[in-house]
């Protein structure tokens, strides 16, 4: 049913007329005809009785209104609703990210969202490892694609957005560089990074080990506050790092080999924000994210 006729039929029904029909939606008494004729064909059956002097609804006519119009309501006052809350939507939305934030499903969102919110501008801010957390918290953005885990009370974590499996970041030559995997549990004696003051401890310490399965030491070495520095670190051979499987499409270089890491589990990004601290923006940015997650068939994977 066209939408035309749809609208048609139901004002037909309510007014029995044909003149007034035709005034309420701004038609000629013949289109109005022609339109419930064109419905009755494709129907197979006549939805209203017409004499010279009255028009009655047919059984079969009540019964489709009955079943159409609670459905019509429903649609238009989800239209209006979303009209209301664009014309809410407007100013700047600042929305972090940590790495390659939501991956390849970042432009899609961004699509969903302007396309939803054509008032509102979108600014995206990288965060770094050192403070992964304190823009968002600080109010300096409004939501923020981050890795998890993210505890904190005072944040709410949303929809998953990648779901990635880990690879260790070596320099050319690491005599582990040449392996087609390699275990958590042979880096005992191996040195990773710290991270400068500002990132949660549980949350550094989830994606750089301090130890491997079995209870041995993972050195520490120097602390990084970013990722570009942590890659250079890697490359000049002071240190190697677990990483997420994505960085090795988005960063590659020709100084630092990835091979896959069989026995961690796998690394999550979420959309986060301030549990206290939510708007219009950035309701309806949560919203695109969720739709456009549940129309890939779930978070990018890599």
């Amino acid at each position: 049913m066209e939408r035309q006729e749809l609208e048609t039929f139901l004002t037909l029904a309510e007014e029995l007329h044909f003149g007034r029909t035709a005034e309420r939606l701004l038609l000629s008494q013949a289109r109005v005809s022609q339109t419930v004729k064109k419905l009755e064909r494709k129907i197979g059956a006549p939805l209203f009785e017409r004499t010279s002097r009255v028009v009655r609804m047919s059984p079969l006519g009540r019964q489709l209104y009955e079943d159409v119009a609670p459905l019509h309501a429903q649609l238009e006052a989800a239209v209006a609703r979303a009209k209301g809350a664009a014309r809410g939507v407007e100013g700047e939305l600042s929305v972090g990210f940590l790495g390659s934030g939501a991956g390849s499903l970042t432009a899609p969102i961004l699509a969903t969202f302007r396309e939803r919110c054509p008032g509102c501008e979108v600014v995206m801010r990288e965060t770094q490892y050192h403070d992964p957390l304190g823009a968002l918290r600080g109010g300096e953005i409004d939501v923020l694609f981050t890795c998890l885990p993210v505890t904190e009370p005072d944040l709410t974590v949303g929809p998953v957005v990648i779901n990635e499996p880990r690879v260790l970041a070596l320099p050319l030559g690491h005599p582990l560089a040449g392996r087609a995997s390699v275990s958590l549990e042979e880096l005992a004696g191996e040195t990773f990074f710290g991270v400068v003051n500002g990132a949660p401890a549980h949350w550094w310490d989830f994606h750089v080990p301090r130890r491997t399965p079995s209870g041995r030491e993972i050195r520490r070495g120097q602390a990084v506050a970013g990722f570009q520095e942590l890659m250079t670190l890697v490359a000049t051979g002071q240190g190697i790092s677990p990483m997420v499987a994505s960085v090795e499409r988005y960063y590659s270089r020709p100084d630092v080999v990835f091979v896959p890491l069989r026995d961690m589990p796998c690394a999550e990004v979420a959309l986060i924000w301030r549990t206290a601290g939510t708007s219009a923006r950035s309701e309806a940015f949560v919203r695109a994210v969720s739709d456009t997650v549940a129309a890939n068939g779930g978070p990018a994977a890599y």
